[in-house]
């Protein structure tokens, strides 16, 4: 294994950032290549500590000349929103400076070449960043950015160009559900990673793998999970060639829920106030089933809201807080059929 150090400079003098770069070699130039990295949305841990597990099944992996084409791993791939602070709490999702999402705005280039990418010299740090971290991760043919909601079972975003080829990586994964999109998601990771498989390099889309994982929620940052996940990415490099483990049996076929990601309602909250939810992530519901009550004049009459399922589904993920304001999500609900309000590209900002 051999570790390096990004530096990104900031947009004044004497400001820099710093990140960790993990790579080990394989001997075989046919084999997949794999690149993971988390917390670009700095606050979402869950996958940084899964990391943290699987770099020693790596480290074993590479002292008995068992992996096969190289793996890159950045485990804290947003400094600039690590060191984002407001009245102390971590803000880590948008950059302060130009209120951009970290995982937005990426550029996109024809074909995996990160001579393509554009000059960044001028550019805020938060750009200088993306074209960083896409360059590192340019002609892996495994991509993984791992994230997590707010309160969720483990899903996958997966370009729906790359679904069924991709269900020996949600069974490998042992995740629940998977989101398929297409079109635009306003140049995410994700996106700007497939990309150049979509365009210039269409040759190569059958051997691709690119998804976004979220490892359930927030507060999900757990030594016995951690290992969990990690074991399921080990699986996932063993399944697609990247690593040699004749332990390690295939994954069979994917069992958890998968739907576009316009069947997902996102339920806003119709009113301000305190959230009394009635279901919880991995929940079933049949229409009709009231989701949440909203508590906004306590004590009165008719100081309650309540919501509905519109279709039958699956719960995905509810909100962390149990305050809202109004026309706030509450819920990703996987239902059954085409949401009335259909959301493309992004669910959420």
């Amino acid at each position: 294994m051999k570790k390096s150090i990004e530096k990104i400079s900031g947009d004044t003098e004497g400001v820099a950032y710093e990140f960790p770069v993990f790579r080990f070699e394989g001997s075989d130039s046919a084999a997949p290549g794999a690149y993971i990295q988390a917390a670009l949305h700095a606050g979402e841990l869950p996958g940084t500590v899964a990391i943290d597990a699987l770099m020693p099944m790596l480290e074993k992996a590479e002292a008995e000349e068992r992996i096969r084409q190289r793996i890159t791993v950045v485990p804290w791939a947003n400094p600039v929103g690590r060191a984002q602070y407001f009245l102390g709490e971590q803000q880590g999702r948008f950059h302060l400076g130009t209120r951009t999402n970290f995982n937005r705005d990426f550029p996109l280039v024809e074909r995996p070449d990160a001579a393509l990418l554009p000059d960044t010299s001028l550019a805020s740090v938060d750009q200088k960043l993306k074209a960083r971290l896409l360059a590192l991760s340019l002609g892996h043919d495994i991509v993984l950015d791992l994230h997590c909601d707010d309160e969720s079972v483990a899903y996958l975003y997966v370009p729906a160009e790359l679904w069924p080829a991709m269900q020996d990586c949600a069974a490998a994964m042992g995740v629940d559900a998977v989101l398929l999109w297409q079109g635009a998601s306003n140049s995410a990771f994700e996106e700007a990673s497939v990309h150049p498989y979509l365009t210039g390099a269409r040759d190569r889309l059958g051997k691709v793998a690119v998804t976004t994982v979220e490892y359930r929620g927030l507060r999900d940052v757990d030594g016995a999970l951690a290992r969990s996940d990690a074991e399921g990415l080990y699986r996932l490099l063993a399944a697609r060639g990247v690593i040699v483990d004749p332990s390690v049996p295939a994954p069979g076929p994917f069992k958890g829920v998968v739907a576009p990601l316009e069947n997902i309602d996102m339920m806003p909250a119709p009113r301000a106030g305190a959230i009394l939810y009635d279901v919880a992530p991995g929940e079933r519901v049949k229409r009709g089933d009231r989701l949440a009550t909203i508590v906004h004049a306590p004590g009165e009459k008719d100081g309650r809201a309540e919501v509905f399922a519109p279709q039958d589904g699956y719960i995905l993920t509810r909100r962390s807080h149990r305050i809202t304001r109004a026309g706030d999500d509450l819920v990703k609900l996987v239902g059954e059929q085409r949401s009335a309000d259909a959301r493309s590209g992004t669910l959420e900002d």
